[in-house]
């Protein structure tokens, strides 16, 4: 067996990207042990004006993760039961439950080819129930906004951006979070930015409802002894809020080292036809949280990886409305043709920013020889 037959390419490296912060990320956390301010300290506030900068929003409300972001958006917006939000059937559970636990119906809409909630199926699925559209910049790329905020203006909907996917992506040159009435994003280990544990944020132009999901975060609290309305407590904690702060730093270099990973992959897989690669249209910059082929024969290509030692996964193998949760909504097989095909041929390669070369190129090498391309 040759050298680069006994490569390892893991799914994700969490401890190499670790590994060259970690002194800094002591460092960080020692300062705040040191004051003892963990619950909504100073490095809460300094995250939520840096991530607020980055997104090109007027504010940016940190919280405890990115599912509770969604919540709390929808429960800032005062949507709840009689109430139905659409949104995309192929994303994490959270972009629907969050709906559900409002006590709204989620509603959906197919997808297209970008495997983003398709515009032209929104108008349809609205009723006289519709309060908000709940695009999901899913892998990272960012949804067609154009259209779906004209749908919103015309019906008067709110738009709720799920970005966990997505930080710094883009959409004619403005940055997602910014585009709707509320942004969510999760801080999860797995993702572009990410916490040493859980942690969201959400983000909007709007002060009032910054104000108001402040409230709803930390039990309606203005005060320690004024309680405005009946909340939660989500809030980011200090410490993760200062480690965060650290790997900000790094946000744009290993967003172009994805990047670069992506057009590596989309240059050396093209022209294998049984493999449809994603392209970026020219209003969009993705960020590739995920890069994700539709593959022919998929399961056999990934067992083929896996023997390679190539880590590979799916995002996601059941659509939100064939779950077991859903089944009350009343979907079916076939009720989604575009998210059910994708859903059977979807493969997410590695793509995280410590990808060495000849990791890389392993990859290219195994699918290229499992399809017998040239």
């Amino acid at each position: 067996m040759s050298t680069v037959d006994l490569l390892r390419v893991p799914y994700v490296d969490i401890a190499g990207q670790h590994a060259a912060l970690k002194a800094e990320l002591l460092e960080a956390v020692a300062s705040v042990i040191d004051r003892g301010d963990f619950i909504l300290g100073r490095e809460v506030e300094r995250f939520e004006a840096e991530f607020a900068r980055v997104c090109g929003t007027r504010c940016a409300v940190g919280v405890g993760s990115g599912a509770d972001a969604l919540v709390l958006a929808l429960r800032a917006l005062g949507v709840g039961p009689g109430d139905e939000v659409i949104t995309a059937p192929n994303s994490f559970v959270a972009s629907a439950s969050a709906s559900a636990i409002v006590g709204a119906r989620p509603v959906f809409a197919d997808v297209g080819e970008d495997m983003n909630i398709d515009p032209g199926k929104i108008e349809t699925a609205i009723t006289p129930r519709t309060r908000a559209i709940l695009p999901v910049h899913l892998t990272g790329r960012p949804a067609d906004m154009g259209p779906i905020l004209a749908v919103a203006r015309r019906h008067g909907l709110a738009v709720v951006e799920d970005a966990a996917q997505a930080v710094g992506a883009e959409y004619d040159g403005r940055r997602v979070g910014g585009l709707g009435t509320i942004g969510c994003f999760s801080l999860h280990p797995l993702k572009t930015l990410n916490a040493c544990g859980d942690g969201g944020v959400l983000t909007t132009d709007d002060p009032g409802l910054a104000d108001r999901l402040r409230l709803l975060r930390n039990n309606g609290l203005r005060t320690r002894d004024d309680c405005r309305l009946w909340a939660v407590n989500s809030r980011l904690d200090t410490i993760q809020a200062a480690m965060l702060l650290v790997k900000l730093r790094y946000l744009d270099r290993w967003t172009e080292a994805r990047r670069a990973n992506a057009a590596y992959y989309a240059c050396e897989l093209a022209g294998i036809p049984e493999l449809r690669l994603p392209v970026e249209r020219p209003r969009e910059r993705a960020v590739y949280h995920t890069f994700v082929v539709q593959a022919e024969r998929r399961d056999a290509l990934r067992a083929h990886l896996e023997a390679r030692g190539i880590g590979t996964s799916i995002h996601y193998p059941t659509p939100i409305h064939l779950t077991a949760a859903a089944e009350p909504l009343g979907y079916r097989p076939g009720s989604f043709p575009v998210t059910e095909h994708q859903a059977a041929r979807i493969l997410s390669l590695p793509v995280y920013p410590e990808l060495r070369a000849e990791q890389r190129a392993h990859v290219v090498h195994a699918i290229r020889d499992f399809y017998r391309a040239p």
